[in-house]
C-alpha cells in the first residue's frame, strides 16, 4: 500500500490545500491529512476544529480508490509519518521561497528517516499566492476570501469572529 501524509496547519484550509489533495489522490492508496498542532502559529481554530472542518469538506474531493483520513499531530512530521507507516510526505510549493524552505525540510527529513520520500506538487496557478496566514489576515481586516477557502471554512471563520451569516 502506498501511504502518504499531507501535513500542515490548515488554519484555515484553503482551496490551494484542496487542489494539492485532489491531485495527490492518484499517486497514493491512502493519504493522511495531518493537522499540525503548533500553538506558536497563533491559530484561529483548534486542531479538533480544523480536523472536523476538513472531514466535512473531504467528501467533495474528487478521488479514485484513494482513502483520505484526517488526524492531528504534534512533533516532527517525519516521526508522525514513520508511526503511520507512510512512504511519502506530500508538500505543496507555491513559489521559489517555498521551494527553498521545503528543500531544507525534505533533506532533513531524509537524514532522519531515509526511507520516507518527500513529493512536491506545484500549486495551481490560481492558488499560487494563497496561504492560510494571508487568508486569516485578509478576512480579519474585512477582505473577501470567496473562492480562496471552501464555503464551510468561510462560514466557520465568520462564526469564530462573531460576524454572523453572510447573505
Amino acid at each position: 500500500m502506498r501511504r502518504a501524509i499531507f501535513p500542515g496547519s490548515f488554519d484555515p484550509l484553503t482551496m490551494g490545500h484542496l487542489d494539492i489533495i485532489e491531485r495527490s489522490v492518484s499517486l497514493f492508496d491512502e493519504i493522511i491529512i495531518a493537522v499540525l498542532n503548533n500553538p506558536d502559529k497563533n491559530p484561529m481554530f483548534t486542531p479538533d476544529e480544523r480536523c472536523e472542518m476538513i472531514q466535512e469538506i473531504l467528501p467533495s474531493v474528487k478521488k479514485s480508490e484513494c482513502c483520505l483520513l484526517v488526524e492531528s499531530f504534534a512533533g516532527l512530521t517525519v516521526d508522525f509519518a514513520k508511526q503511520r507507516n507512510c512512504s511519502a510526505i506530500v508538500r505543496g510549493i507555491r513559489a521559489v521561497s517555498d521551494y527553498e524552505y521545503e528543500l531544507r525540510m525534505a533533506l532533513m527529513n531524509r537524514r532522519l528517516e531515509p526511507q520516507i520520500e518527500t513529493v512536491f506538487l506545484m500549486a495551481a496557478e490560481e492558488y499560487s499566492y494563497v496561504s492560510s496566514n494571508l487568508m486569516k489576515q485578509i478576512f480579519t481586516l474585512g477582505g473577501r476570501v470567496e473562492g480562496l477557502v471552501p464555503e464551510l471554512v468561510e462560514a466557520k471563520m465568520r462564526e469564530k469572529l462573531g460576524l454572523g451569516v453572510r447573505f
